[in-house]
């Protein structure tokens, strides 16, 4: 009996290279979906996927509402017909003329970006004068992560800074959690209960200067099925879609299943030991220590060594890995290793046939 992963056409794909098994990416949408009880509560981060059609099969389960770290990722939703897009990003340089170029060339998408410096409101709101838009914004909030944000205490000052710029307009708060990491559910409730109650502070503040409600934009999969059920409040998850190693390990209770690995062959043996395959830190992604792979056909594959385009791996019988066999792995963190692939090949009922571009590992589509 096949196992879920093998692909009998596999000797038509050079390696390495990156699969995606759609029927198991639909399902894990479906289950985010109804982990999220409302869609409207949902704004997936694309990040991880950058695949025009993996960006319309959450379009068509009636997702609207989306997050992305760059222009090209911003790009790729408008062409897929997004109709909500919010760069996590503060545009800086000529990313912010290129966002202006984005809102101009696909008006049927609602563009916003992050803003956390009163410097930058005032360069975004004086490019935007001059280009004659108004540009949406999110009030990004140091929730904890220590990367980008004000700290939630100056938040109000920089929101009545920017209420007297005619050219920007606030819709909301945006905040990540990316530091909570917590394997036991309660540990990470009560952790991202602490960021929360930072951004919710900073949102009873400055509610009743607007008209109009504003939203919450909360975490990244760990920590959205502890955002998506507050008040006013939108969950950000990215890796679900296709799941890795690190997060099925680190985070047992949520329900997602791989849908998308690298494989890779045996190109040379090392000893009786000691297998040589084409995995190299070009291949996978490399900001982990290893292992930075588990393989599902060669559980007990050790990897002890990687350089640009090998991987070295400790077995117990070399016999059963003779040279050119395939090894169906899965990242220990998928995001970026699917950015280091220009394709995808899609594998349906164990066949693998069209191919997607993962055309937003490009800083450029046409914008």
């Amino acid at each position: 009996m096949q196992e879920w992963y093998q692909v009998t056409n596999i000797d038509r794909i050079d390696s390495p290279a990156l699969l995606v098994y759609p029927e198991r990416i639909e399902e894990n949408i479906r289950l985010v979906k109804e982990m999220a009880g409302d869609v409207s509560k949902l704004r997936p981060h694309v990040k991880t996927n950058k695949m025009d059609e993996v960006c319309r099969m959450m379009i068509r389960s009636g997702i609207t509402k989306f997050k992305c770290a760059t222009i090209a990722e911003a790009e790729m939703l408008a062409i897929a017909g997004a109709p909500d897009v919010l760069l996590a990003y503060q545009p800086v340089g000529p990313k912010l003329h290129r966002l202006i170029d984005l809102m101009e060339t696909y008006p049927g998408t609602h563009f916003s970006c992050l803003v956390d410096h009163p410097e930058n409101a005032l360069y975004l709101n004086a490019q935007a004068e001059k280009r004659g838009v108004v540009i949406p914004l999110f009030i990004d909030l140091n929730v904890g992560m220590d990367r980008t944000g004000i700290s939630p205490e100056k938040a109000s000052g920089l929101v009545r800074e920017i209420l007297q710029m005619k050219n920007l307009r606030i819709i909301g708060l945006h905040g990540y959690d990316g530091h909570i990491h917590d394997c036991d559910p309660v540990e990470r409730q009560k952790n991202s209960d602490i960021s929360f109650t930072a951004a919710e502070k900073v949102f009873r503040e400055i509610q009743p200067w607007f008209d109009e409600p504003l939203v919450i934009v909360m975490g990244g999969t760990p920590t959205f099925p502890m955002h998506i059920h507050r008040p006013h409040c939108e969950g950000s998850p990215g890796t679900f879609v296709f799941w890795d190693w690190g997060y099925s390990h680190m985070l047992p209770d949520l329900p997602f299943i791989y849908a998308a690995l690298v494989i890779s062959r045996v190109i040379s043996v090392v000893d009786d030991h000691h297998i040589c395959i084409d995995l190299g830190h070009k291949s996978v992604a490399a900001e982990n220590p290893l292992p930075r792979v588990h393989f599902l056909n060669a559980p007990e594959a050790e990897p002890v060594a990687q350089s640009e385009e090998h991987l070295v791996l400790e077995v117990a019988d070399i016999n059963a890995y003779p040279i050119g066999c395939v090894l169906y792995g899965v990242p220990v963190h998928i995001c970026p290793t699917v950015a280091l692939y220009d394709k995808a090949y899609v594998v349906r009922n164990h066949e693998a046939g069209e191919t997607w571009n993962v055309v937003a590992r490009n800083r450029c589509i046409n914008v």
